[in-house]
């Protein structure tokens, strides 16, 4: 049997590895990568650390309006669906190239297979819920992560071949977390283990309004911690825009991008996390590092219920609050037993 999957962002590659490595066992996978994801820190280093094969098709999309962007995949995925006939459409998450993977195979009736399906911020004016709705309404099977998903897309009335099978992103933690151990990233920092706090920032939702970006930098001036930031290629440009210069944080230490195994090992080593990621917020659950995520509303609410993980938005009182405020160091399982990979390829299997 023949799947065709559809990567295109960051988090898909990761998510990508650990179900590659258990359906290529017992399926044909072709994988098309989209370009949504271009830079080489941002796409090439997650291939080649995590193993993931090689794409069969690139489209090299790269950056564009979101009609344009999504457009420009379906047309392409499209054809190329035409010719491989797979039996089924494989995508990931909540990203443009999730949707338009699903949108191009749904309308040939080939079926579409979401992994990370019925996560919902309720909040319609993120793109990425817009997303995750539209292809959840499309999908033939539907993996969740957690109970809550499983109970979202009940709620709207989708309750067929829809599977609680945990997290994939868990399966690739504790594949890769003794490698990222021998990562070197701190040393050449010149940072000290859990004397740090780690950033991330990249959500148009914040990084599309000047008053919240500023809101979220007026923050990090206050914060007396040393801080490291591997700062998202958009949200630099974003930053330049609107005329706000870093150097005036004291204690930043400003990076481009790094590769999975070294950003698992920042957040590992760090003493809290600072994020508007999904990905990011599971990752430092996973690792017992508290979170603090510049969000008013979060896909996995879990990890708030737990203590893991505080929602500040772009308060920058609540920011600095919670930064200081003391956080448990343990947080129970709620994202499976990090065999989600094998879990879908036994029901596709079947």
């Amino acid at each position: 049997m023949k799947i065709i999957t559809v990567i295109g962002a960051r988090p898909q590659f990761i998510k990508a590895a650990p179900v590659s490595r258990a359906l290529r066992k017992h399926f044909d996978e072709l994988i098309i990568h989209t370009g949504q994801h271009y830079d080489s820190n941002m796409s090439d280093i997650f291939f080649e650390e995590l193993n993931i094969p090689k794409p069969d098709y690139h489209l090299h999309v790269g950056s564009s309006s979101h009609g344009k962007q999504t457009g420009e995949m379906l047309t392409n995925i499209e054809e190329i669906l035409m010719k491989e006939s797979p039996d089924y459409l494989l995508v990931y998450g909540d990203t443009n190239s999730t949707l338009a993977g699903a949108l191009a195979a749904a309308k040939i009736h080939i079926p579409v297979v979401h992994i990370e399906a019925g996560l919902r911020s309720f909040n319609k004016k993120m793109p990425e819920e817009i997303n995750r709705i539209m292809t959840d309404h499309v999908s033939d099977y539907l993996f969740c992560p957690t109970e809550t998903a499983v109970k979202n897309l009940k709620a709207e009335n989708i309750t067929k071949n829809v599977f609680n099978i945990g997290d994939v992103m868990y399966d690739a933690v504790l594949y890769n977390r003794n490698l990222a151990g021998n990562s070197k990233i701190i040393q050449n920092l010149g940072i000290n283990s859990k004397d740090y706090i780690l950033i991330t920032l990249h959500r148009a939702e914040n990084t599309d309004d000047p008053n919240k970006m500023l809101a979220i930098i007026d923050a990090f001036k206050e914060i007396e911690k040393t801080k490291v930031w591997p700062i998202h290629p958009r949200t630099k440009n974003k930053l330049e825009q609107y005329g706000i210069n870093l150097n005036e944080i004291p204690g930043l230490q400003v990076i481009d991008p790094v590769g999975y195994l070294d950003m698992l090992r920042l957040v590992m080593d760090a003493e809290k996390v600072m994020t508007d990621s999904g990905g990011v917020q599971k990752e430092a659950y996973f690792l017992n590092i508290p979170c603090v995520t510049l969000r008013d509303e979060t896909e996995w609410v879990e990890t708030v219920e737990n203590g893991a993980n505080l929602l500040v938005g772009s308060d920058a009182k609540k920011i600095v609050n919670a930064v200081y405020q003391p956080s448990n160091s343990s947080y129970p399982s709620v994202f499976g037993d990090g065999k989600a990979s094998e879990a879908i390829t036994k029901i596709l299997m079947k």
